[in-house]
């Protein structure tokens, strides 16, 4: 074991501690162990110098990871493959007769008022498996114990774990990126492409909404960091909590008749905003609960961070729809929707093991199938900056 004497060093950072001196550089290079891959020859003891160091304790870096997306996962069954979802239109009104009461009319109430009722079948599933072998008696030599083994074989299957986590995490994140994308498009495509500068009742462009009334238009860059822009935002997003709750055909795409309740509205919003509001409004507010976004979850990014965690990159999504349409856009800050525009369904997670008797080892196959769905009758609304292209 390399052993290094540090009594300059700690009388250095002793005196920069008590404000004796200035603080000056500190050379770590010989107290910080960064560790190595393999052990080496150099790992002998300081006395006889021939004896190899022994590992005196395993550390398994072995934490299980929870995700951080937004819940929309629904429900799994045995038999069968398709889900059906029946919706009715609102019936018409006619004349109520009993006001308009005539001699010799005949008020026939034998009528058949057929109900419009419609139906959409979601029949398609996405399936992966995560396979992994494990073997006991080729890896016994490297531990002192059966404790050190079992918490070997634990890491790996939190591993597993996690890697199936972050699988599903993000094709829960493409789910709702679709149903964006799908929204963007019905409303703002222009020959192709979208408009950035445009802005709808359910594709909503908050900055082209706030410059329209601002007295000094403010650009996409300055958005996230301009007070009087977060303040509008966040009142236009809360509005939008109230304005969805009222039957309407105007927040989805194929224009039903929808209302979403409070409990069944889904709240998804960038953490750059989201923090944004919170630092220039509620940070310094007497009243909080009157300026606070609707409850939501808050996502690093839409589809990923990219290399800088720039907003450009958290708030882009760049997909090929279900439909089959291109949208590729930066500034989304937001969506609102309803719990049945979207999901994850007939679910199904199992694990099938096979055992190799020539080699001694097994694998464990780690399977997942999910239906993954868009609604496009159900309420929907995306918020996003965006100006208009040069």
């Amino acid at each position: 074991m390399k052993v290094t004497d540090l009594h300059t060093l700690i009388n250095s950072v002793t005196q920069e501690v008590l404000g004796e001196t200035a603080v000056v550089e500190n050379d770590l290079s010989n107290v910080v162990d960064i560790g190595k891959q393999i052990v080496d020859s150099d790992n002998v003891d300081n006395y006889v110098k021939n004896l190899v160091n022994h590992i005196g304790r395993v550390v398994f870096q072995n934490r299980l990871y929870a995700g951080g997306v937004p819940s929309v996962l629904m429900d799994s069954w045995e038999f069968g493959s398709i889900m059906e979802k029946v919706s009715a239109d609102l019936p018409q009104a006619t004349e109520n007769s009993s006001w308009a009461l005539e001699n010799g009319e005949d008020y026939s109430p034998d009528i058949f008022y057929q109900p419009s009722v419609s139906a959409k079948f979601f029949n398609s599933k996405v399936t992966f498996e995560i396979p992994l072998s494990f073997t006991d008696r080729q890896v016994k030599e490297s531990f002192s114990s059966a404790a050190q083994l079992n918490g070997f074989v634990s890491m790996l299957t939190t591993s597993v774990e996690n890697s199936m986590t972050v699988k599903l995490d993000s094709l829960i994140m493409r789910t709702i990126g679709n149903m964006v994308a799908e929204t963007v498009y019905s409303d703002l495509d222009n020959a192709g492409t979208i408009d950035m500068g445009a802005t709808s009742v359910k594709a909503v462009n908050l900055l082209a909404m706030y410059n329209a009334n601002a007295g000094t238009p403010i650009s996409a860059a300055d958005a996230m960091t301009d007070p009087d822009f977060i303040r509008f935002a966040t009142y236009t997003i809360g509005l939008y909590k109230v304005r969805m709750g009222r039957i309407s055909t105007l927040f989805n795409v194929e224009g039903k008749e929808r209302f979403t309740p409070s409990d069944s509205l889904i709240t998804v919003l960038l953490a750059d905003f989201s923090k944004a509001s919170e630092t220039f409004l509620a940070s310094n507010t007497f009243n909080e609960e009157k300026v606070t976004l609707p409850q939501h979850d808050a996502i690093p990014y839409w589809q990923g961070s990219g290399e800088d965690y720039s907003f450009d990159s958290v708030s882009t999504i760049n997909v090929k729809t279900s439909s089959g349409n291109v949208v590729n856009m930066t500034g989304i800050i937001g969506a609102m929707f309803d719990r049945q525009a979207l999901g994850v369904s007939n679910m199904s997670r199992r694990v099938t093991t096979n055992y190799n008797p020539k080699a001694e080892f097994y694998t464990n196959f780690y399977k997942f199938d999910a239906g993954y769905f868009n609604d496009l009758s159900e309420n929907f609304v995306v918020f996003f900056i965006g100006e208009p292209a040069e």
